[in-house]
């Protein structure tokens, strides 16, 4: 099908609904709840349910829903009595309405109920909890241009395999459109300590793209650590996410940390075959949020497994100005070197990993950033270290680069309130108007820490 699309000229989804339903606003439409006694397969003793989104408001597509079953397809039908409309039911709501998109429930934090762990809604855009955690950033199936001029394809279809009883897992197929691309999606999806997304991506382009993101992912950061002089808020941070994480081929593990700019600032980091990235939630106390409402310690990370399909290119980072919580206003993301070619299949697939983040083996991972005015109009850079094992940063050595200006004043000192290691540095940016940082531990010539990533912008 996905084939057969790209070989039309594109058509975009019809987004006509009954006027009670088209300029409605955010709580209005939050308050068309569905009723969960509708649910799909509630009483039928599986290990998963489905749960549906109505049309209205900023959701006015319309994707198409179905049931497999023994490898037969069947719509899964809308109506009204399926929802409860706090503001009245608005006129015009036929059978042939459809569903603006689906959620998924199991009993991922309790044998006797099922909580809501997924979630597909929006152009591409789905996201996932784990055990014990809450909604935070999203994951999408396609990018295209992130951060300028960007297209937004949408799922129009999706197909949900009915599961057996005590399965661990739930298959999702979709179909994907949007003006240079289509494409076919299968994830298959594990809910547990962490959820999987065991994802394959068949995507064929109409166009030739070179700006292609594949397993984006898209979250907000607001505000931390110094960041927090531009707001006027009581909490000392507000982030879904606070750092990009890589492995690259090399062996290394990087770390760059997100900001909220004044301007859109755009990064891209070369790899020949990259073992994962990702967004990361790192800091995990409570104490850092002060939010007993967002709960933003409890937001999920997100982590990226190439499996087939990754070869050489880059991570791109996007960071968007937002003045608000409200906005994601990140994108990570991986293009390929090569540009996808109209007529030319490309096959992508990977696991997302939803919950903590992956731990460096045997590397100090960094804790915190933090940079301030320093003397002759110098800036200071902080960076704690947190050692994996008592005494393993003993002996080591900092290593800082600039790639315009001078580092200088370079200090390395245990921190014994953490029991890592703290360091410090000053950039002379002289007549720079943008650098990239790059700082590291080392222990007998090889490093020992996560390689840290900046960019200081005038």
């Amino acid at each position: 099908m996905a084939r057969a699309l790209a070989a039309r000229p594109y058509a975009a989804a019809s987004t006509q609904l009954p006027a009670g339903l088209n300029d409605i606003d955010y709580d209005a439409y939050r308050d068309i709840r569905f009723d969960p006694a509708h649910a799909l397969w509630r009483n039928e003793d599986l290990p998963f349910q489905l749960q549906f989104f109505h049309r209205g408001g900023a959701q006015r597509a319309r994707v198409d829903l179905f049931e497999v079953v023994d490898g037969q397809a069947r719509p899964i039908a809308y109506s009204p009595v399926q929802f409860r409309f706090q503001r009245g039911a608005p006129d015009g709501l036929s059978p042939d309405l459809g569903f603006a998109g689906f959620r998924i429930h199991a009993p991922i934090n309790r044998t006797d109920y099922f909580d809501e762990v997924a979630a597909f809604l929006g152009a591409s855009y789905f996201r996932a909890v784990a055990r014990g955690m809450v909604y935070g950033l999203s994951a999408r199936g396609l990018a295209i241009g992130a951060g300028a001029n960007e297209e937004f394809p949408d799922f129009r279809s999706f197909w949900i395999e009915r599961p057996r009883p005590g399965s661990r897992s739930l298959t999702v197929l979709a179909l994907l459109d949007g003006a240079s691309c289509a494409g076919a999606f299968r994830f298959v999806i594990t809910p547990g300590e962490a959820t999987v997304f065991d994802t394959t991506a068949s995507l064929y382009p109409r166009r030739t793209i070179a700006d292609a993101g594949i397993a984006p992912l898209t979250s907000m950061f607001l505000f931390g650590g110094d960041g927090r002089a531009r707001f006027d808020d009581f909490r000392p941070q507000v982030h879904d996410s606070d750092g990009l994480a890589m492995a690259d081929g090399a062996g290394e593990w990087l770390w760059r940390p997100l900001a909220n700019p004044p301007r859109v600032n755009a990064s891209a980091f070369r790899d020949a075959a990259p073992r994962g990235f990702g967004l990361i939630q790192r800091e995990r106390h409570y104490d850092a949020y002060l939010d007993l409402e967002a709960r933003y310690h409890l937001r999920p990370s997100l982590w990226v497994e190439p499996r087939e399909g990754f070869g050489p290119g880059s991570v791109g980072l996007v960071e968007l100005p937002s003045p608000t919580e409200y906005e994601d206003n990140i994108v990570a993301y991986w293009t390929p070197a090569q540009a996808l070619r109209a007529g030319r299949p490309a096959t992508f697939s990977y696991r997302l990993h939803w919950g903590a983040e992956p731990i460096a083996p045997g590397l100090a991972t960094v804790a915190a950033t933090r940079s301030g005015a320093a003397e002759r109009g110098r800036r200071r850079f902080v960076i704690d270290f947190q050692s994996p094992a008592p005494r393993a940063l003993d002996g080591a050595q900092p290593q800082v680069t600039a790639s315009a200006g001078r580092a200088l004043e370079v200090n390395l000192h245990p921190n014994p309130e953490t029991g890592g290691v703290r360091l410090s540095f000053e950039l002379d940016a002289a007549s720079a108007s943008a650098i990239e940082l790059r700082a590291a531990l080392l222990r007998s010539g090889k490093v020992c820490s996560e390689v840290w990533l900046n960019r200081w912008t005038a």
